[in-house]
C-alpha cells in the first residue's frame, strides 16, 4: 500500500511538472542546489541515482555546459584542424563503447538537463566534452605522432615529519589555457545513491573533476599532474574520466584508488596520481603509463609533481622527454618543489601549500621571476613558451589552485583560489593587441582576475 501511494506522488509529481511547463519543478531536482557564487566559484550539491546527479548537473549548470562545449570546440578545432563533428563521432565510437552503464546513466542525465533548459546540445556533445582531456591521445595515434603531449600543473602530498601536524596536506594548481581555464570554476559537492560522498573541484560538464582534485567520505585525497612529452594509447580501454570519477567515488584506499585506476587503463590523460589516505596518514604516487605503472607509498615523507617523469623505464618507451634538459619546465619545477619540500620540513600546513602555489622562484635562471619554468606558472609573459606544450607568449599556464589537509578533509572541506595564486590578473584585450597571432580566441578569452582562497565545504 505504502509504495502505491508513493509511486502515485511521483507520477503526480512528474504530471505537475508537464503541466505546469516549469522543469525547475522536476522532481529529480528536490535534493540538489547551486549555492551563489563565492569569489567566482559555483558549488553545486548533487544527489542520487545516476540518472538524477546527471540530470541535476545538466540543468543546474546548462549555461556553463554551453559556453564550455564552445570553447573546447573551438580550442579543438583550431589546434587539431579537426571540426567538432569528429569528435563528437570520436566520443561515441572510440569511448562511449567502454563507459559502464552508471557513467552512461549520469552522461544521458547531463544531457537531458541541458536540453530541459532548452539547450541543443545532445550526449556525443556531452560525451566529448568529458574526453576532451584525452582524445589528443587519440588523434596523436591517427596521425602517428609521438611525445609532445600537454603539460599541466604542479602538485604535492606530504606527510609525517614534513608536516606541521604530521599528518596529510596535499595541494595542486591546474596549468591549461586561460580560455578554458577560467571556466574551471565549480565546487562538485556529489552524494551518489552508491560509493562515497566527493568534494571535488571541476568544469561544468564533466562527471570527473579534470584537473583531478579532491576528497571523498572514506578519506581519500586525490590529485595529479599530467606526464610530460607522453604518447601511448588503447582505443579499446576504458576512458580515463570514467575511470578517474569511479576511483574518486569508490576508492577507501590507495590500494583501491590504484586497482581502479588500473584496470581497463587506456593510456589516455597519463597522470602522475598523487594520493593520501587521511586514516592513517600514508601517501603514494602511481605514475599510470600505458605500458609501465609505478606505485610508491610513504608514511614519512612526500611526492611532488611537476609533470615529472620518474621511472627510466617509461621515459624510454613511453615519452619524448629529455630528463637532462634543467631548462624544461617539469624539470626546473621538480628541483624547486624538492628545495621547497626540504626547506619547511616539519612546516608544511594550509597556508604553506598556498605560498608554494603562488611561487616565482626559477631554478633555471636562479631568479624570482615568473615564467612557464614557475610552480605558479605564466606562459603568457615567458619568452620561451612551455616545452613541447605552447609557443612563447601563450594566453595559458596556472589557471586555480586547491590546497586541503586532513583535517579540513574530515569535514569534507577544502581550500581553493580561482586564477593565479600569486596575485596577478591576466586582461585579455591587452595581451591580444600586444600579441594579434593569438587573436582566434577571440571572444572565447575572457579577463582571468585573481581571487582569494576561500574554504569550500560539502553542504
Amino acid at each position: 500500500m505504502h509504495r502505491t501511494l508513493l509511486f502515485s506522488t511521483l507520477l503526480l509529481a512528474v504530471a505537475l511538472t508537464v503541466v505546469s511547463g516549469d522543469p525547475s519543478s522536476d522532481p529529480r531536482l528536490s535534493k540538489a542546489s547551486r549555492v551563489a557564487e563565492r569569489n567566482g566559484w559555483i558549488q553545486v550539491h548533487l544527489e542520487g541515482s545516476p540518472a538524477e546527479v546527471g540530470f541535476q548537473h545538466g540543468f543546474l549548470l546548462a549555461t556553463e555546459i554551453e559556453d564550455n562545449v564552445n570553447v573546447i570546440s573551438t580550442e579543438f578545432t583550431h589546434d587539431e584542424k579537426r571540426d567538432w563533428a569528429f569528435f563528437r563521432a570520436t566520443a561515441r565510437d572510440i569511448f562511449w563503447p567502454h563507459v559502464e552503464e552508471e557513467y552512461r546513466a549520469e552522461l544521458n542525465g547531463i544531457a537531458e538537463g541541458v536540453k530541459a533548459r532548452g539547450s541543443k546540445l545532445d550526449l556525443w556533445d556531452i560525451v566529448a566534452l568529458n574526453s576532451w582531456t584525452e582524445v589528443t591521445y587519440y588523434t596523436r595515434q591517427l596521425n602517428h605522432k609521438t611525445g609532445g603531449t600537454a603539460e599541466h600543473c604542479s602538485a604535492f602530498v606530504a606527510t609525517g615529519s614534513y608536516t606541521a601536524d604530521g599528518r596529510v596536506v596535499i595541494g595542486h594548481n591546474n596549468w591549461t589555457t586561460y580560455a578554458d581555464g577560467e571556466r574551471w570554476n565549480v565546487v562538485f559537492d556529489i552524494v551518489p545513491a552508491k560509493g562515497y560522498r566527493i568534494l571535488m573541484d571541476g568544469m561544468a560538464g564533466l562527471i570527473d573533476s579534470g584537473d583531478d582534485f579532491g576528497i571523498n567520505s572514506a578519506g581519500i585525497l586525490i590529485t595529479e599532474t599530467t606526464i610530460s612529452g607522453f604518447s601511448g594509447f588503447d582505443p579499446n580501454g576504458v576512458p580515463e574520466f570514467v575511470r578517474a570519477r569511479k576511483a574518486m567515488q569508490y576508492a577507501a584506499s590507495i590500494d583501491d584508488f590504484a586497482r581502479i585506476m588500473k584496470d581497463g587503463n587506456n593510456g589516455g590523460y597519463a597522470n602522475n596520481w598523487l594520493v593520501a589516505d587521511r586514516n592513517t596518514n600514508e601517501i603514494a604516487d602511481l605514475e599510470l603509463g600505458l605500458k609501465n605503472v609505478h606505485l610508491q607509498r610513504k608514511r614519512d615523507g612526500f611526492f611532488a609533481g611537476s609533470n615529472f617523469p620518474i621511472d627510466p623505464q617509461l621515459i624510454r618507451e613511453e615519452t619524448s622527454f629529455k630528463a637532462d634538459d634543467a631548462g624544461h619546465s617539469a624539470n626546473a619545477r621538480h628541483a624547486r618543489w624538492l628545495a621547497l619540500m626540504e626547506e619547511n620540513r616539519g612546516k608544511i600546513d594550509i597556508a604553506a601549500g598556498q605560498r608554494f602555489l603562488a611561487d616565482h622562484y626559477d631554478t633555471f635562471a636562479k631568479e624570482f621571476q615568473p615564467s612557464e619554468r614557475t610552480l605558479c606558472g605564466h606562459i603568457e609573459i615567458s619568452p620561451r613558451g612551455a616545452s613541447d606544450w605552447l609557443e612563447p607568449y601563450a594566453p595559458a599556464g596556472a589557471v586555480q589552485n586547491k590546497v586541503t589537509s586532513a583535517a579540513l578533509a574530515a569535514k569534507m572541506s577544502f581550500t581553493a583560489a580561482l586564477g593565479h595564486a600569486c596575485g596577478r590578473d591576466f586582461h585579455s584585450a591587452s595581451h591580444l593587441a600586444r600579441y594579434p597571432k593569438y587573436g582566434w580566441y577571440g571572444r572565447i578569452l575572457n579577463d582571468m582576475d585573481a581571487r582569494p582562497w576561500t574554504e569550500f565545504r560539502a553542504q
